[in-house]
């Protein structure tokens, strides 16, 4: 006898994927002025990324030379993150002081503004694996297909 799968019941409260990426779409299409302007949630979220790192200023500061080659100074994290005269972090370095602090909340608001998800690199490769498995699936169901065929045919000879 064999097992029956579970089925399991999704949380009335829980968005599915296919809603959650149905209401950004269309908050995405919506037409209000000003919607694509996302200075405030990005500095937000570099001082929130700055606040929550496990290492110090300098030290993030050093990182991001590092991996990018030009001197990146405390001074100017500072001023990225000073609300009495903010300056811009250059799109150009998001992606190291992402690496530098563990944060990759400034990225995905730049990425969600595009319109695009960001998903953290295990995710990533996790909905890849499923992927692939889905479509080993579908080829297995082409092949038991074809050999349910072709034994119907050589049994009529």
């Amino acid at each position: 006898m064999t097992k029956r799968k579970e089925c399991l019941v999704p949380d009335a409260k829980q968005m599915s994927l296919f809603e959650l990426l149905q209401q950004a779409s269309d908050e995405r299409s919506s037409s209000q002025p000003g919607k694509y302007n996302i200075s405030a949630r990005l500095n937000a979220s570099i001082r929130q990324a700055l606040r929550q790192a496990p290492k110090s200023r300098e030290t993030i500061a050093d990182e991001m030379t590092a991996m990018l080659g030009e001197t990146i100074t405390v001074t100017m994290i500072n001023n990225y993150t000073a609300e009495s005269h903010p300056h811009r972090m250059p799109a150009e370095t998001i992606h190291a002081f992402c690496i530098a602090t563990g944060s990759r909340e400034p990225i995905s608001i730049l990425a969600e503004a595009a319109g695009v998800f960001t998903v953290n690199g295990p995710d990533a490769l996790r909905a890849d694996i499923r992927k692939e498995e889905e479509a080993l699936k579908a080829r297995q169901r082409e092949i038991r297909k074809k050999v349910a065929l072709l034994e119907a045919l050589e049994t009529k000879k």
